[in-house]
């Protein structure tokens, strides 16, 4: 698989793995039908393509990557579309969520650029 169609796969994970959280906090304990179906199905995409992307790349980097990346997207969203508030605290821990995935991605030779 060529870099660019690795990163595509990893950033469609994040993506699914967001709506799938974000479907999970509105299904009220997996009782509201429509919410729960997004969540099991954003989950299950996510998971087969975060499998994909670990056929070449080491697992703790694709997973560091992956988690990172959904955290701070997952905060936004809940932020910009659900009023909730963030703190400095939170907005430190964030940045430096943010910082990680940055020198990860820059810097370190198991990733492939």
């Amino acid at each position: 698989m060529a870099p660019t169609t690795i990163w595509f796969i990893l950033g469609a994970a994040i993506v699914a793995e967001v709506v799938a959280t974000t479907a999970l906090a509105r299904s009220d304990g997996l009782t509201r039908l429509s919410p729960t179906l997004l969540t099991i199905v954003g989950y299950a995409i996510a998971f087969w393509l975060l499998s994909l992307t670990l056929r070449v790349m080491p697992t703790g980097v694709v997973y560091a990557i992956w988690s990172g990346a959904g955290i701070v997207l997952i905060t936004l969203v809940a932020w910009l579309w659900y009023g909730q508030k963030l703190d400095l605290p939170a907005l430190v821990g964030l940045s430096l969520i943010v910082s990680g995935v940055f020198i990860i991605n820059l810097f370190s030779r198991a990733v492939p650029h």
